[in-house]
């Protein structure tokens, strides 16, 4: 799928790409509220328990730029900021293609459950902080997509800086362009370098095109930004996850339990959820030492990460999958830089040693291979409800 532009040549297709049957109901009986908790590895996987003797990210806001946020899930209820939709037109309220997948990242994130003392529901990683829904994207099902990517390529730029001035801390950004014709947009970088300047984290979805040529995604690309990869829980790569040299962690990206606006449970696949738990755990980061930069944060993450590759850093997993309890340790001994002089004054095309030269060759995507194209989203739910929100059995 190709780039669509405006007028003014700035475009990029904004719209979610999810495979047409990502949704399937199991046949099954629901599983028990607590089995949803016991299906969560992720949180485990990032040691976030350890890390939640600390802080849960009280005082700090997520800012999650998607397809919209359903601030009444039973999940979610209170975490929610009033947000800004950049689109203006698709799916509202009550439509099948409304708010799925920005729902879901946000659960990952800043969901703290439901029922008797919290207990059923999706648990995010950082329970206590805030959400600012931004809508920059529709989802796949969504007709009016083409509309929108025709019409909305601008909305991504627009989202960071609105969200930015509005204080979010972290910007989380689980979708992305791995399109044949992907490129650097100068209004896209410009915005991640505005908010890297202001102090907000950003972090992206390293793309989903591992099985059909590791080309590389935007804004993941972008100076500054944490890319983040995905792994199973055995902490291995993710076939699907793009292997690139922008790869900063990895972090959990396969069998994750998501919420969605149904009310219902599933489980799903992709560098967005990646992306997903690794702002989760800069909230927790900055909750502890909210006086560090951006890029001491980028560092600080990258320096704790476990089970790093061989020779200290790869492109299928970046330094390693993150351990947020122990960066939130190693933060304590860092002394806060000046913002001004840690997000001016860089030269180089990219951090890190850039992009080795290859030949540029086409694989054929596997029977799992997300559909991607454009600014979509990057989370592909494989699996069946898990459970319905408000109904509990004995």
């Amino acid at each position: 799928m190709r780039t669509a532009r405006t007028p003014r040549g700035t475009a990029r297709a904004a719209l979610a790409a999810l495979t047409a049957t990502a949704f399937a109901v199991l046949p099954a009986t629901p599983a028990h509220a607590d089995a949803i908790r016991a299906r969560q590895w992720g949180n485990e996987a990032l040691n976030a328990d350890e890390a939640w003797r600390t802080t849960k990210g009280e005082g700090i806001t997520v800012a999650v730029l998607d397809t919209g946020v359903d601030e009444t899930h039973p999940d979610l209820a209170g975490n929610v900021l009033p947000g800004k939709d950049f689109i203006g037109f698709g799916a509202r309220r009550g439509d099948r293609a409304w708010a799925r997948h920005g729902t879901a990242m946000a659960g990952i994130i800043a969901g703290h459950g439901h029922g008797p003392d919290g207990g059923d529901g999706v648990l995010g990683v950082a329970p206590e902080a805030k959400i600012l829904p931004v809508r920059v994207i529709l989802e796949g099902s969504d007709k009016a997509r083409a509309k929108a990517r025709h019409t909305k390529g601008s909305a991504l730029a627009q989202g960071i800086r609105w969200a930015v001035d509005q204080g979010a801390d972290v910007i989380n950004l689980s979708l992305g362009d791995d399109s044949e014709s992907a490129h650097a947009e100068a209004a896209e970088d410009a915005a991640v370098q505005y908010a890297l300047a202001k102090g907000a984290v950003v972090v992206a979805s390293a793309g989903n095109g591992g099985e059909k040529g590791d080309r590389v995604s935007y804004p993941a690309a972008y100076p500054g930004v944490i890319a983040v990869t995905a792994v199973d829980r055995y902490g291995t790569h993710a076939s699907f996850s793009t292997s690139r040299w922008y790869a900063t962690v990895s972090a959990p990206g396969v069998d994750v339990v998501i919420a969605d606006p149904d009310r219902k449970y599933y489980e799903g696949w992709g560098t967005s959820a990646a992306s997903a738990f690794v702002s989760g755990a800069v909230a927790l980061v900055r909750a502890a030492h909210p006086g560090l930069t951006p890029s001491q944060i980028k560092k600080l993450i990258a320096d704790t990460a476990r089970d790093s590759p061989q020779g200290g850093r790869d492109d299928d997993k970046g330094y390693g999958t993150v351990d947020v309890a122990a960066a939130i340790e190693a933060g304590a001994k860092l002394r806060p830089a000046d913002l001004k002089a840690a997000t001016t004054g860089y030269g180089g095309p990219y951090f890190g040693p850039g992009p080795t030269p290859e030949e540029e060759h086409e694989e054929p995507p596997g029977p799992l291979a997300p559909v991607t194209g454009g600014v979509g989203a990057l989370l592909v739910v494989t699996a069946a409800v898990l459970w319905r929100a408000g109904r509990r059995t004995e």
